[in-house]
């Protein structure tokens, strides 16, 4: 029963994990100590009789294990689409049929009921609990056959299986989690029941041989890290001493950089009063400049205010002619917009004409066409017609040349019949 739940056994121990790896330093010194080696990995023989995909099914009650737990998780797909299909009944009610429809809306109407009265043992006093409770077990065993049935009617065609699960391919995530777990129960349940004893003591040996391949590992990982945080401590104290020697030399240099501080400021007041005394002569002579540069541009705004004036009479009467060809431009537009709704109009109703008679074509391509068709139809029923009745006229010929045959066998026989009558008589007298 897929309702049911189904206790999955314990996964394997995890293998042990290693150390995550170590920052090295690149300044650091080599260490003079020898490293010991790793140990080899494990052969691939025994990798080989760890996979799951080498085995094949030996013996009849491993395939009809097997065979169940497929089933079961055909039935789990199944029963986690059942949800999705109610949800969209109308959409499949053709594919299924009538009497899965039926047991759907049963089964949804008990899963309302369900809902409905969890709901109300969660909001209602105690006082009517064991009622209730009750009767949340009946509604339990009815919605487990409902289910039943409906998983029973659905794999009983394996091909509105398929789709179904083409169309309904929406599962819940728990549902979804569920069948997969499954799923690797069913290869675990294989790869342990495909397993012979030889196997299993290979697999065990090879499972210590990789513990105790990893507890080697550690052991020569935490030689390093011994040997390495040596190496950290020298170096840092190595740092130490340079930092020291650094720290004296930066008091000496101070020292030296205040003398050469006092040096370069004395210098540079010296320099500061002579660029001073030199600026001052400059600003002298850029004033001088200044004055005659004013003289200048009085001389000039004299001179162009004349040419301004004439240009600004000049930009009138090119503003005015601007104007006056924009009315005219306006106009000419105005006349051409007329013009070219008119032939717009005129290209509309006769691209609606033309439009009705496109329509009146294709009403008389179609009865055009049915004529065509009921003619061929008539010509066919007529070359019937004529063929049965040759038919019928070739039967009726032979039939009546065999009866006429049967009549004339049939007198002949009965005068031979009688002359045989006459002459035994004549021999009797």
């Amino acid at each position: 029963d897929p309702s049911l739940p189904v206790s999955l056994p314990p996964p394997p121990a995890p293998a042990p994990s290693l150390p995550p790896p170590l920052a090295l330093v690149l300044s650091a010194q080599p260490l003079q100590a020898p490293r010991s080696p790793l140990p080899p990995l494990a052969e691939p023989d025994a990798m080989k009789a760890l996979d799951p995909c080498q085995l094949k099914p030996d013996s009849m009650e491993t395939e009809r294990i097997i065979t169940i737990l497929d089933e079961t998780i055909a039935k789990l797909e199944m029963s986690s689409l059942i949800p999705c299909i109610i949800d969209s009944l109308d959409r499949f009610a053709d594919m299924l049929g009538p009497e899965i429809t039926n047991n759907l809306i049963e089964h949804q109407k008990l899963s309302n009921e369900m809902e409905h009265l969890l709901a109300s043992l969660e909001e209602e006093d105690t006082t009517r609990t064991e009622e209730q409770r009750g009767c949340l077990c009946l509604l339990e065993q009815r919605l487990k056959c409902s289910v039943r049935n409906v998983l029973r009617l659905l794999l009983a065609k394996p091909s509105l299986c398929q789709a179904l699960k083409y169309e309904a391919w929406a599962r819940e995530s728990a549902a979804e989690v569920f069948i997969k777990a499954f799923g690797e129960f069913r290869n675990f349940m294989l790869e342990r029941l495909l397993t012979s004893p030889m196997e299993e003591e290979e697999k065990i040996k090879f499972m210590e041989d990789i513990s105790l391949q990893i507890k080697k590992n550690a052991e020569a990982i935490t030689a390093l890290q011994a040997e390495l945080a040596a190496a950290i401590r020298t170096q840092e104290e190595e740092k130490d001493n340079v930092i020291k020697d650094l720290k004296t030399s930066m008091q000496d240099l101070a020292k030296v950089s205040k003398a050469g501080i006092q040096q370069i400021k004395q210098e540079g007041e010296k320099q500061q009063k002579e660029e001073l005394q030199a600026s001052q002569a400059r600003c002298a002579k850029l004033q001088q400049d200044v004055q005659q540069l004013g003289a200048q541009l009085n001389a000039l705004v004299v001179e162009h205010r004349a040419s301004e004036l004439a240009l600004r009479k000049r930009k009138c009467r090119v503003e005015t002619e601007i104007v006056n060809w924009i009315q005219k431009y306006d106009t000419d537009m105005g006349e051409k917009q007329a013009e070219y709704e008119d032939v717009n109009a005129a290209y509309t109703e006769e691209k609606a004409q033309l439009s009705l008679l496109m329509e009146k074509r294709a009403v008389l391509l179609q009865e055009y066409s049915q004529i065509e068709e009921e003619r061929r139809i008539c010509q066919e029923k007529k070359e019937q017609a004529l063929k049965e009745f040759t038919t019928m006229t070739l039967a009726a010929t032979r039939i009546q040349a065999f009866w006429r045959g049967y009549l004339v066998r049939s007198l002949f026989k009965s005068k031979r019949k009688k002359n045989k009558k006459g002459k035994g008589k004549k021999t009797k007298k």
